[in-house]
């Protein structure tokens, strides 16, 4: 079983781009709400390249990195990756008419519902989503 989000950014596949792989940009968008932050975002995209983003509630109260490796990268148009606990999870980027169309797919875990997982990642994307289009038409 796989979850999937989507979301319609109103941006250059350009800036969506590097909206998904620059670190300073992830630690803009990288949230899913308002009383958390991505204080750090590392990663070597590439193939066997790692990532690590550090979320955490903004009091303090709770934190945790989120790691893994990435297994396939075709600029501007997919990223895979194997979470820590080897899930997988897929990204596809399709442009249309200078606007981008991202579907993100993942397997879930087995400690939070289906739809909690599902409106969380929905929450990021849709983070991601509103960062990209104000710093592209900004």
């Amino acid at each position: 079983m796989r979850i999937t989000v989507e979301a319609h950014v109103a941006a250059p596949i350009e800036d969506v781009w590097s909206a998904w792989t620059s670190p300073a940009d992830i630690q803009q968008w990288n949230a899913a709400s308002e009383d958390w932050h991505c204080p750090k975002a590392d990663l070597d995209l590439r193939p066997g390249g790692k990532f690590s983003y550090r979320m955490e509630a903004i009091d303090g109260s709770f934190g945790f990195d989120l790691e893994g490796t990435f297994t396939n990268v075709v600029p501007k148009r997919l990223i895979e990756f194997a979470l820590a606990d080897e899930r997988q999870v897929t990204v596809e980027f399709s442009e249309s008419q200078g606007s981008v169309h991202v579907r993100e797919s993942f397997e879930p875990e087995s400690v939070n519902s289906t739809e909690l997982q599902r409106q969380g990642w929905q929450a990021i994307l849709d983070r991601f989503a509103r960062h990209v289009e104000a710093k592209s038409n900004g």
